[in-house]
């Protein structure tokens, strides 16, 4: 068994709306799962079950109602500012819609060295860095001057990959990274992420609405209905 990076463990999560008369809908309720190093977990369900949710938690975008997230076996939610710091750099996210992950008035090259400056590299080696990232996920240097809406939505989709690798991380959570592309693009963003996973030995989280990149991909699958998370 490889090493766990990240798990979550009964976490629920319920919203609440209204000023006097509250009402509550709880859209996730005690899903437990492991994502180890090196492997995917795939995470199946239809639109609304809680998958995305459940995401956003496990990378620290949102905060649990109930349960714990678990990154090599500290919970987040009692990270000092330092230890949290070092986590969200280590998980990271891959949205479905890669055009809105990216700002339009900005091109790619700038997109890159944004990142590059945050993780404070320096500014003699961020191009190094930036064109063996292009490299990594198959794009040519010629589109660092362009902008996203110059890029096809494949391309636009290993940009924001590749932006990700540029902070090194452990565990990528993949919200239905391919829902958005066509078919035939979205066979090669699949094999793309698996042959990084094999390179980098990164854990995936990989949602998707039909079950066929998780049985190309997953060693473990789980399927989300009505915010309860069930084994296959």
């Amino acid at each position: 068994m490889s090493p766990i990076c990240l798990n979550a463990i009964a976490v629920s999560k319920t919203y609440d709306s209204g000023l006097i008369f509250k009402k509550y809908k709880k859209v996730l309720d005690g899903a437990s799962l492991e994502i180890e190093e090196g492997k995917t977990f795939g995470l199946v369900g239809p639109s609304g079950s809680g998958k995305t949710t459940l995401g956003r938690i496990m990378a620290g975008l949102d905060r649990p109602s109930g349960g714990d997230v678990l990154f090599h076996g500290k919970k987040i939610a009692e990270m000092d500012r330092t230890g949290y710091s070092h986590f969200r750099r280590r998980v990271q996210v891959v949205f479905q819609d890669p055009e809105g992950s990216l700002n339009p008035r900005k091109r790619i090259e700038t997109a890159f060295d944004e990142v590059l400056s945050l993780v404070k590299v320096p500014k003699k080696v961020r191009e190094e860095r930036t064109l063996a990232i292009m490299d990594a996920v198959g794009l040519s240097e010629d589109l660092l001057c362009r902008y996203p809406n110059q890029l096809s939505g494949g391309q636009n989709q290993r940009v924001v990959i590749g932006r990700v690798l540029l902070l090194d991380p452990e565990v990528i959570i993949l919200d239905e990274p391919t829902s958005a592309l066509d078919i035939s693009v979205q066979a090669q963003i699949l094999n793309l992420l698996k042959d990084l996973q094999k390179q980098r030995g990164i854990g995936y989280l990989l949602s998707a609405q039909a079950g066929e990149g998780g049985k190309f991909m997953a060693q473990d699958v789980g399927v989300m209905k009505e915010g309860r998370l069930v084994f296959r």
